[in-house]
This record gives structure tokens, sequence and C-alpha cells, in this order.
């Protein structure tokens, strides 16, 4: 035991000091916690140290809360889950598609995410306040999906907020208030809770943080949104939760074995989402696991079900990488029953025995047209080939070699990449055929092309203008509350801003009447340009 507390708190020794936020801690075997640690601050204004009692934001771990509450009530008889969604949320449109509550659950809705949608209307991420009220107006002004329900998976956070909803209109108690009768006080949890009030006072909380510099700045949550986000938990009543799992106080095991069967598409395919948490593998072992990201917070709550270990951790800085530290947790665990179970048994050739020129002239840029013109980089350096959405090769993951043309994600193992005999690339998840990029060739607009694209657009989805320029010798979008965000061109009236895909569309004249925006969460979302004045 004590080994392996050293080899943790070693982990985190780069935040365990009294001048930078942390992390807490807590490793569970078979229901029990067998450690729990603080490491860092949890306020620098004031010196408060994390404890394992910390308060954290837990950001998207919220999601299985919501989805036990939806799945209780369905056992309950209250609802079920092929109900449409709409009659229960009167709110939501008619989109040509019935959206059932299980399309909700599994991230098959095709309902544009609520982060993207606030962003497109104005809002400032977590700066300016953000409500349910906000969700719903903005769901009620769509005209279109991303898809139709069931075609395909796309993690939306508007399902999980929707899903809060049901719940309040079914039992007629706010979201916390159902959370917190059924769900943590039967369980113990007595300092968590989903917080619907942006400015309450709450005794020992831990405040968020971004890297700034050579120091931090204060990055904290401005929320009144619950279902999706904004659980606030202790890595100790984490633990209890975790528990539920084995002992089956609350939920049972009907409950259990929904939340932990995987999505089905329309085609007979399964996700790797169940009901509010993910479904995988890590070294060849079974996981259960979600992971969470706003403002400042990261967190991650990772289950291994065969060998009872469980992994939570709350962390109140946004550089810090929950995912990946759990994992490392786990190798120090499980390392006495890890020989002979990687999670790909046969060999697998190193970066190096590939012939290097082989890797570099993969490096490149390459699109999906058929999918809302995704993008995907490989970047090669330091003898590694790394791939992402986005230019930066910073925010690239390195890729492992299975075989000439075969590549694996190493942090995301399931996710593979296939070189064709064409130069195209096939992506598969699980297997099964997600994208088929195609080599970009470069291509530059001279300015006289550029002063085409400026004016004004707005879409009648969020009411929301924006202006698009020249700027330092291109292109750049500006609007009411927002710095000028540069484009760059990537082919004929396509540009890519950010991780926003802009293809700019022309009416029969050839004239550029509007711009169609795709991003991670959102599709074929139209802006109209409007006339000049």
């Amino acid at each position: 035991m004590t080994d392996m507390t050293d080899q943790i708190d070693h982990l985190f020794a780069a935040w365990a000091k009294l001048d930078s936020p942390g992390a807490a801690v807590a490793v569970m075997q078979d229901g029990e916690i067998v450690l729990k640690r603080g490491y860092g601050m949890a306020n620098l204004d004031h010196d408060v140290p994390i404890e394992p009692s910390s308060i954290f934001h837990a950001a998207s771990v919220s999601k299985q809360f919501t989805a036990m509450a939806v799945y209780m009530l369905a056992g309950e008889g209250k609802l079920t889950l092929e109900d449409d969604a709409r009659s229960y949320i009167p709110q939501l449109p008619d989109l040509g598609f019935p959206i059932t509550l299980r399309h909700l659950l599994h991230h098959t809705s095709g309902l544009r995410d609520q982060w993207d949608l606030l962003t497109l209307a104005g809002w400032r991420y977590s700066k300016d306040l953000i409500t349910d009220d906000d969700v719903l107006r903005l769901v009620s002004r769509q005209r279109t999906l991303n898809f139709p329900p069931g075609a395909r998976f796309l993690y939306c956070n508007t399902g999980y907020t929707l899903l809060a909803q049901v719940v309040q209109n079914v039992t007629g108690q706010s979201f916390r208030q159902f959370t917190t009768s059924r769900l943590f006080k039967a369980l113990g949890m007595a300092r968590t809770f989903f917080r619907d009030r942006h400015g309450e006072v709450i005794k020992g909380v831990a405040y968020g943080y971004h890297p700034c510099g050579e120091g931090f700045e204060a990055a904290p949550t401005n929320f009144e949104t619950v279902g999706a986000t904004s659980l606030l938990t202790t890595v100790e009543d984490l633990a209890l939760w975790d528990a539920n799992f084995y002992s089956g106080l609350v939920g049972g095991k009907s409950v259990f074995d929904q939340m932990h069967q995987r999505g089905v598409l329309n085609d007979g395919s399964l996700t790797g989402y169940g009901g509010g948490v993910g479904l995988g593998t890590y070294r060849g072992f079974n996981i259960v696991e979600h992971t969470g990201g706003d403002a400042g917070y990261r967190s991650d709550l990772m289950r291994f079900p065969e060998q009872g270990l469980s992994i939570a951790i709350l962390s109140n800085l946004s550089s810090i990488d929950p995912p990946a530290l759990a994992r490392r947790i786990a190798d120090i665990v499980l390392k006495p029953i890890l020989p002979g179970q990687r999670e790909n048994p046969r060999r697998v050739p190193t970066i190096d025995s590939m012939p290097q020129l082989e890797l570099e002239r993969l490096a490149g840029v390459y699109i999906d047209p058929e999918d809302g013109d995704q993008i995907l980089h490989l970047h090669y350096g330091n003898g590694k080939l790394l791939g992402g959405a986005a230019a930066a090769k910073e925010q690239a993951f390195e890729l492992e070699p299975m075989g000439s043309g075969h590549f694996r994600y190493i942090l995301f193992p399931r996710t593979q990449i296939l070189v064709e005999g064409d130069g195209a690339l096939s992506l598969l998840v699980d297997d099964r055929p997600i994208n088929r990029f195609v080599r970009l060739a470069s291509y530059s607009c001279s300015p006289a092309e550029l002063e085409e694209f400026v004016g004004t657009y707005r879409s009648p989805e969020t009411g929301y203008e924006y202006d698009v320029v020249l700027y330092d010798g291109g292109l750049a979008s500006r609007a009411l509350k927002q710095l000028p965000q540069p484009m760059t061109v990537m082919a004929k009236d396509l540009f890519v801003e950010g991780r926003s895909r802009l293809r700019f569309r022309r009416d029969d004249k050839g004239v550029v009447a509007g711009l169609e925006l795709n991003s991670e969460r959102t599709r074929n979302f139209n802006l109209d340009r409007l006339p000049s004045e």
C-alpha cells in the first residue's frame, strides 16, 4: 500500500504545491476506498488546500446521475424510453422526426449541442450566465437536425439538459430536489447536489483555474443549467456512488443493466456509449467511464467492473488530464495482473520500424466532405505520427502503427486509421467506419477573391449577427461580444475558424449568399448574408 501511495503521489507531484491548483483522488477496491488524497490548493486567494472532502464541479460526470434518474422513473412506470421527448418538453420543436428519450440518453438524437448554439448566439462560455431557459429558448428556434435520430452517435449535451427537464415535468420537483432525495440522501452523499443557482454560497468548494503565464487565473463556471452538467461532488461521495454499483442499494440490477447497454443505431450497429457512461476497454479490461470538463474543472470516474477497481479524480485546473492520470493509476494498481493482458496481444511494430519517408508522406490535411467538412490533420515529427482536428500539432494525439498503413491512437485505442489504396484515410471506431478522409490540396485566395466574402451574416436559429471582414491579409469573423476570429482558407469557398468549418454558399449567379457552419457537434448550421446597406 505504501508503494502504491508513493507512486500515485509522484503522479501528482507537479501540483502538490501551496501555489498551484490541483486535484482530489480516490481509489476504490470492491466498493471500499483504499486511497484518498488531495493535491494542491482549492483556493489560491485564501490558501485553502484541497482535501478528499473538497467539493468540485464535476462537469459531464453529471450525466450518469441524470440517466439513472430517468431509468428509475421508467422502472416505476412514469415514462418509457420510447416516449417522444416533445410530449414532456413543449419547447422542443417538431423537427420532422420523433426524438425519443432513448435517443437523448444515447446521444443519437441529432440535436445540436447546447454549448455550440450558445456560442453561436453570442454567449461567452462560462462568463455570461447560462440558464436552462436560455438553452430551451435556443432549442425552440432550431429548424433542422444534425442528422435523423438514430442515424449516428454524436455527443450532445442538449439531450441531457432536456432529460433533466423531463424529470422535473414528470415528478413536479426540481431536478435538484428529485436527485437529492432519491439518489444522494439515499446513498449518504451529503456533499453532492446539482447546483441550479450560480450565486449560491458553498462551503468547501474548490475554485476553477486556467494556466496564465507563469501563474493562474480564476476560471469559475457561470451556470444555472443542470442535467448535462452542474453536479457538485467530492471524491469521497463518488466512492459511495461507485459502491452502489456493487450493493444495488439505489436503482438495482435492472437500472444498472440499462445504463450499461450500448446505444443501437438505426442500422443495428452499437455505439460505445450506454446511459450516461462510456463503455470501452483499457489494456484488455472492460471499463465504464465518464470524463468531464467545464471552465477550469476537469474530472474522470472510471470503473473496472470485473476487477472491482474504480478511480475518481476531480481537478480544478484545466491543464490537468484526469483520464490519462486515471489510466496511470490503473497501471500501478493492476500491475500484478497486467502481463499477458495487453489490449492487443500480438506484437505491435514500433514507429521506428516503419520507413520515415512513408510517415512523412502521410502528414498533411485531409477532409471528409460527406460529414460536415470534417478536417483531419496528420503531423510528423521526432519519429512520431500525430493526428487531430486542430491544425496545431500541440493539440494532436500520437498514433502507433498496427502494420503497414494501419494506425491507432495510443490514448484512444478504439479509434483507428487505415490508409486506403487511393491514399484516402478511413477512420474507424470499434472497427466500424465513421469517416473517409481525402487529402486536401493547398489553396489560396487573392485579395479580390477575399472581398467576395465580406459582409454581415445572420441565422434565423439564433438571430445573432456576424461580420466577415478583411483581417491581417485574410478573413476573420467579428461579432458584438468577441474579438476578431481569424479564418484560414482550406479550399474554394471553405475556411476553418478554430474548430469550425465555414463553407460559403453561392446563388445561381455565383454571388456569395450565405454560409454553412459545421463544428465538432454541429452540422448544417446556416447563416444568410444580409443585404448591404
